[in-house]
């Protein structure tokens, strides 16, 4: 896209996208959330449900359904939903926290950006007047970064709100909710691959530029940099160099138990995702590593870019039953 084309995007006033879609949005699932404008939240239907731990999780929009798919029913009491691309504000917390606080305490789900945990500490310091028992969950499954510190928030993070929310609704101390949610956190891996940019409606351009012929190895979504740049290859090729890095530094043994999710970036069809997935699948079984459960499809984007990401989370038996446990959301069900 050149500065003289036009966007192609159903969109209305660019700095209203965020707005219109979260209206649309709550309309479409009024069964099931509500949503509040000022600051904007959207939280489960019949919050605040008493006498369980609440499960808060925040993000930039253009994620999508990352965070507002996940609330519901055995998942997330609330979504801050910021800017596109941009951290929710202390705010947004609060106000999330002041609409679903049940009594029990609760936990914030944080993806390792500077931006959401500066915000996420602000309010959860500003949250302390309000007599409230809280705690974070961190969130940095992505290894294309090498320092550990630094990783951001990936896929992992929407199976860390699963076993939160499944715990919360399972009746989960506060304390005992952040220990199994940091497990999670601790033994999930992701790495993405780009095929394009995307465009977000402020900007108008896309965010990077990727030569032809070339895709991004362990792309961040927000259009960060990856590990190398690469001429474009088969699907296959690109699940090979994906797992690699996974399985190595989550230390995958034969006989363990994993979840295996392929997470498209918005702009990649199913067939292509279900492509990677048949992949992923027959090499963690040539390792001898058992795929107990799978997840394949949109769940943790980036607007329109094109790409995949891989996500493996080592189960244990107790992981494995918040994950069964049912769920009603926009987005998950069972």
């Amino acid at each position: 896209m050149t500065a003289a084309e036009p966007m192609q995007k159903l969109i209305n006033d660019p700095a209203n996208a965020v707005a219109d879609s979260l209206r649309g949005f709550a309309l479409a699932h009024a069964s099931m959330v509500r949503l509040y404008e000022s600051p904007c939240v959207l939280v489960r239907r019949d919050a605040p449900v008493q006498g369980k731990v609440t499960v808060i999780s925040g993000s930039g929009s253009g994620h999508e359904p990352l965070n507002t798919g996940y609330v519901g029913r055995g998942m997330l009491d609330a979504a801050c939903p910021g800017d596109i691309f941009t951290s929710p504000t202390p705010d947004q917390y609060l106000a999330a926290i002041d609409a679903t606080h049940g009594g029990q305490g609760v936990v914030l789900i944080v993806k390792n950006y500077a931006g959401g945990v500066l915000n996420s500490e602000m309010a959860m310091e500003l949250a302390a007047a309000r007599a409230v028992e809280l705690a974070s969950v961190l969130v940095s499954d992505d290894v294309a970064v090498p320092d550990k510190a630094r990783r951001r928030g990936l896929g992992g993070a929407v199976l860390v709100e699963k076993v939160a929310g499944a715990a919360a609704d399972a009746g989960y101390t506060l304390e005992q909710v952040v220990a199994v949610s940091q497990r999670a956190s601790n033994q999930v891996r992701s790495m993405g691959v780009a095929l394009s940019s995307c465009t977000a409606p402020m900007l108008g351009r896309p965010t990077f530029r990727l030569p032809a012929g070339t895709m991004e190895v362990g792309v961040g979504i927000h259009g960060e940099a990856g590990r190398m740049r690469i001429e474009t290859t088969s699907a296959d090729a690109v699940v090979e160099l994906l797992l690699e890095a996974v399985a190595a530094d989550l230390e995958l043994r034969p006989g363990e138990r994993v979840l295996a999710m392929v997470t498209g970036l918005g702009g990649t069809p199913q067939q292509e995702l279900y492509i990677v997935y048949n992949h992923l699948h027959r090499m963690l079984e040539a390792q001898g590593v058992v795929v107990e459960r799978s997840l394949v499809g949109d769940f943790v984007t980036s607007l329109d870019m094109a790409g995949a990401a891989v996500t493996v989370l080592r189960l244990d038996d107790e992981l494995l039953r918040l994950w069964d446990a049912p769920v009603w959301t926009p987005t998950l069900r069972w």
